[in-house]
């Protein structure tokens, strides 16, 4: 074909967009039963190429609209045109029960087609005995750079870190590398940086891949390189490493080990799903939920909420413990008891909304105790003024519910003193959490309910007896 016939081809038409989803994004009930019937009938044909290529975050949430069964029955039809990588897009107890249905020579052999960060997802969660047996039956590379990402703790750098990268020695030309990286078919599909090494593996610098595509073949690496400012040791926390590269916007970051020596690579897509893991899992632990999945079975997802909410029993008992101190004055006037909830309700609203934003403040590094001081005092103020707002509302609206001026006044107050306690707790419960190395995500609300319930009922009733003089 000439360059004339090429020019005036017609560019190829766009391949239809999946229609996996409904107009809500949720997988569309049509889509679902075809695929359904499919198992049912075993009709591989069909599955092939319909779920043949659907990405694999498509792949991961028609997973999760199947049964157990469905799952697995779909996982063997499909055979080799199964994306594996779809299973690090559902939760850990959907992936375990497709992979545990699996024997261990067909794991092996599907960890083999994903990248090492993604292979290193799945491997995590198998049994001590299982992970051997797989790793065993892979390729004396593979299994070494898996080994090496496995062996470092859990939600660290090293763990989700990408062992396949680029590096080339600083005495290489342009043209050497880009050679290199043609004729080399070990290379990682996509990567932004090559980094630059020496004979001991140790981190010298990065090229960006523009910076080599605009460079002249003679040009020595060592002189278009720069130093990786923002290396990240392997041992470092997920999250705080995420940080790094959210707050400097990298494409990616070099991963190091203890002597400076290149490790892996964490690129961005590593960073968005760490960034909604840990989100994830600050809101759970908000709720005391700890780490539930929605595919979790009904005793598992029980043993997960007992614990916090049997705290939350203790202190129920503590806010009934304040109640009894004052049942003289609640005998003798019925409105206190009538009113009560409102007091203690609204603290509690407003000590979650000031926790939720200081333990995510916490939890991104842009909080702590040394630059607390000025968040305490707007904490404060907003108590105050919210206090005052609802003081107002609720005195107004219940004095004349009950024709008393007093019990109009003496609810506005203790409004005023529990939203600026409950302001308070909202931000010095998680901040002493954190200080003490506790999660401040998983500890405050508990805390903070309690401390709302027993502030708003003492000055509520301690407020009442006092004025109206029950003994």
């Amino acid at each position: 074909m000439t360059d004339e016939e090429l020019r005036r081809e017609p560019p190829a038409a766009p391949e239809p967009e999946s229609e996996i989803y409904d107009d809500e994004g949720a997988v569309a009930s049509e889509f679902l039963e075809k695929v359904e019937e499919a198992i049912e009938s075993r009709d591989e044909s069909y599955l092939k190429d319909t779920i043949g290529h659907l990405h694999e975050s498509e792949l991961g949430d028609l997973l999760e609209e199947l049964e157990n069964d469905q799952r697995q029955e779909l996982v063997r039809l499909m055979g080799d045109a199964f994306d594996y990588t779809a299973l690090t897009e559902v939760d850990e107890a959907i992936r375990m029960s497709i992979v545990d249905a699996m024997p261990n020579d067909k794991i092996a052999q599907a960890l083999r087609e994903l990248d090492s960060d993604d292979a290193v997802y799945i491997l995590e969660d198998l049994d001590e005995e299982d992970r051997r047996e797989v790793l065993e039956k892979l390729p004396f590379r593979e299994r070494i750079r898996l080994r090496r990402s496995l062996d470092y703790p859990e939600e660290t750098a090293g763990r989700r870190m990408q062992t396949e990268f680029v590096a080339v020695p600083p005495f290489w030309t342009v043209g050497q590398t880009i050679d290199y990286m043609r004729e080399d078919e070990d290379l990682p599909e996509s990567f932004a940086q090559i980094f630059v090494i020496d004979p001991a593996f140790k981190l010298l610098g990065a090229v960006d891949l523009d910076r080599i595509l605009r460079a002249k073949r003679p040009e020595k690496i060592e002189d278009i390189m720069h130093e990786t400012r923002h290396a990240i040791p392997a041992e470092m926390d997920q999250e705080e490493a995420a940080q790094i590269i959210e707050q400097y916007d990298l494409l990616s970051a070099a991963v190091v080990d203890s002597n400076d020596r290149l490790v892996g690579v964490l690129t961005v897509d590593d960073v968005i799903d760490i960034v909604q893991q840990e989100a994830e899992e600050d809101i759970r632990r908000l709720g005391g939920v700890g780490d539930e999945e929605l595919s979790d079975k009904v005793l598992r997802t029980s043993r997960s909420r007992v614990p916090w909410l049997a705290v939350n029993l203790v202190t129920a008992f503590l806010a009934a413990t304040v109640i009894e101190l004052f049942d003289a004055t609640i005998q003798q006037i019925v409105a206190l008891a009538v009113l009560m909830p409102i007091v203690a309700g609204m603290g509690g609203n407003a000590g979650s909304q000031t926790m939720t934003v200081t333990v995510r403040a916490l939890a991104t590094r842009n909080l702590d105790f040394r630059n607390s001081a000025r968040i305490i005092r707007r904490e404060l103020g907003v108590g105050a003024i919210n206090g005052v707002v609802f003081a107002v509302l609720i005195g107004t609206v219940a004095g004349l519910w009950f024709s008393s001026v007093d019990i109009g006044g003496i609810i506005a107050c203790a409004m005023v003193v529990n939203m600026i306690v409950a302001a308070l707790a909202g931000i010095l419960i998680p901040l002493t959490l954190d200080r003490f190395g506790a999660d401040p995500a998983v500890s405050s609300a508990v805390f903070v309910t309690a401390v709302t319930d027993v502030v708003g009922f003492f000055a509520f009733l301690g407020l009442a007896t006092w004025w109206f003089g029950v003994h």
